[in-house]
């Protein structure tokens, strides 16, 4: 006779062994290594007792090879919702232990049940990706699968933030939902993200090559730039990831999490004065700049090692929620080349999706000149920041510190490309090219016949930055709205913001534009 109890107990037996994944020793075994399992790694994001689970009792059947089945608990993934300091957020955590975690049926129609879910609530969706890949065994409805995930990608893009975290093997079509998502946190040691394996590399190749050198965290983060943060540990990158969405709204109609309860501090920064250099020739370190101008330990700087003559990450200023994008002169003079083009031109799309306003701080003096840059095409991946700050709708707001020169200029978000509030510093030199090119240039025939010296020379390119690429000439024709002291520029930048957050602008409709990819 079937009674209440053994109900509940058959319940309970069943909860334990979803829980159990791949069985208790291969638990213990990873646990063993330091690293989390697929559970815990939602624990440790999620509030406690805050997670319910999606497709608990869900499992798939693979054949095994002596004619028999063998059951997967949960098909090698958890999935369901919990609470992140208070906003819910949908994840799915790919369990390893069971099948290594691969794709086959019921593994995607699970991931496809959340992802839908966070689409039809507006709430982020969060990935733990520790896959082998497709499952050999389901044929072409694992690829089915795959297919499935990706689509649902695209259609939450811009909709809803979607973070993936990949925390064990990524291999072969598993790669393309990270990639299809806004943030990848990546874990050092324990990681590795590639398409093609070092082997069937030196198959099709001959080259011989090592995980490491394809697939591994420091080589995503310095030199595909296929994610945005390394973490050393589970516990770091959730850390991570709590910080991450502590930036972000829910969704795209919401806005950011701005504090503005506190009042705007508007007194003068002398440390900010003291950074610029004396010299127009000495760099300037813009990440020190950064440092003044947001609240104090607030910058979560994305791809830091990645592209890094461009600076780019979140922070806040006074409480209101901030993208920041700026020109570093300690790398490359600051020069925008193919890779910080992309690496801007994907941040500011991605801030400008989820309603993040814009800063951007410019000391540019061109575009990186070189055979490779052209034959790269500079151009097309030049013009990627110039779509991407003309197709952005927040508000923008503009300080250009030194150097702004030529297309550079126009790329670092112009009033023409769109700022809102463009503010120069009295160092600035705004211009179609530097004083000493453009000398070159309207007095060549009387340098090459040498009819006046170096010191001569020297004043001509004086006399056109006084009078053709001072801040007070861009000024008085409207292409600055002030020039303001260095020192000024966070509580300047702070009020201008606070004007702004009403800002609503709506363009042609349109399926969408052509960005030149």
């Amino acid at each position: 006779m079937t009674t209440s109890k053994n109900l509940l107990d058959d319940l309970n037996r069943r909860r334990e062994t979803a829980a159990a994944g791949g069985g208790a020793e291969r638990l213990e075994a990873r646990r063993a290594r330091g690293l989390m399992t697929a559970r815990e790694r939602l624990e440790t994001l999620f509030e406690p007792e805050s997670f319910q689970e999606f497709g608990l009792h869900a499992h798939g059947v693979v054949p095994e090879n002596t004619g028999g089945t063998r059951v997967l608990a949960g098909d090698g993934v958890v999935t369901g919702l919990g609470f992140v300091a208070g906003q819910t957020v949908a994840a799915f955590s790919q369990d390893f232990t069971t099948a290594g975690g691969s794709l086959g049926t019921v593994h995607a129609e699970k991931i496809c049940a959340v992802m839908d879910h966070a689409e039809r609530t507006g709430i982020p969706l969060v990935g733990f990706n520790d896959s082998g890949g497709a499952r050999i065994q389901d044929g072409v409805e694992s690829l089915s699968g795959y297919g499935q995930v990706f689509n649902r990608n695209v259609r939450l893009s811009g909709v809803v933030p979607q973070i993936a975290v990949i925390a064990g093997p990524c291999a072969g079509g598993a790669a393309y939902s990270p990639a299809l998502m806004d943030f990848t946190i990546m874990l050092r040691d324990q990681a590795n993200m590639f398409i093609c394996g070092p082997d069937v590399i030196r198959a099709a190749t001959g080259h011989v090559t090592t995980m490491e050198e394809i697939g591994g965290a420091a080589s995503h983060a310095t030199a595909s730039g296929n994610i945005h943060f390394v973490a050393e540990s589970d516990g770091a990158a959730v850390a991570l990831l709590r910080r991450l969405l502590s930036y972000l709204p829910p969704n795209n109609t919401t806005d950011p999490p701005h504090d503005l309860s506190a009042e705007i501090a508007v007194s003068t920064d002398k440390g900010m004065d003291a950074l610029v250099p004396d010299s127009p020739k000495d760099p300037l370190d813009a990440k020190q700049v950064i440092a003044r101008l947001v609240d104090p330990g607030s910058f979560l700087e994305v791809q830091a090692e990645f592209a890094a003559n461009i600076v780019v990450g979140l922070a806040r200023i006074e409480g209101c929620v901030v993208g920041l994008i700026a020109n570093q002169p300690m790398v490359k003079a600051g020069t925008l080349d193919i890779d910080a083009s992309d690496k801007g031109a994907r941040f500011i799309r991605t801030c400008n999706a989820f309603n993040i306003p814009l800063v951007t701080l410019v000391d540019v003096p061109g575009f990186l000149p070189g055979v490779q840059q052209e034959r790269g095409g500079i151009i097309r991946h030049g013009a990627k920041m110039l779509y991407a700050y003309g197709g952005s709708t927040v508000p923008k707001i503009t300080v250009i510190m030194r150097k702004a020169y030529g297309g550079a200029f126009l790329a670092m978000c112009s009033r023409d490309m769109g700022a809102d509030m463009v503010y120069a510093w009295p160092t600035a030199e705004i211009a179609v090219m530097g004083a000493e090119s453009a000398i070159q240039i309207l007095y060549r025939r009387e340098l090459e016949a040498t009819r006046f010296p170096d010191e001569m020379a020297a004043e001509l390119a004086e006399d056109y930055r006084e009078r053709f690429a001072s801040p007070y000439y861009s000024a008085a024709r409207g292409f600055v709205t002030d020039v303001i002291e260095p020192g000024r520029t966070r509580a300047t930048v702070a009020l201008a913001l606070r004007t702004l957050l009403s800002k609503r602008e709506t363009r042609l409709p349109k399926k969408h534009g052509n960005i030149p990819l």
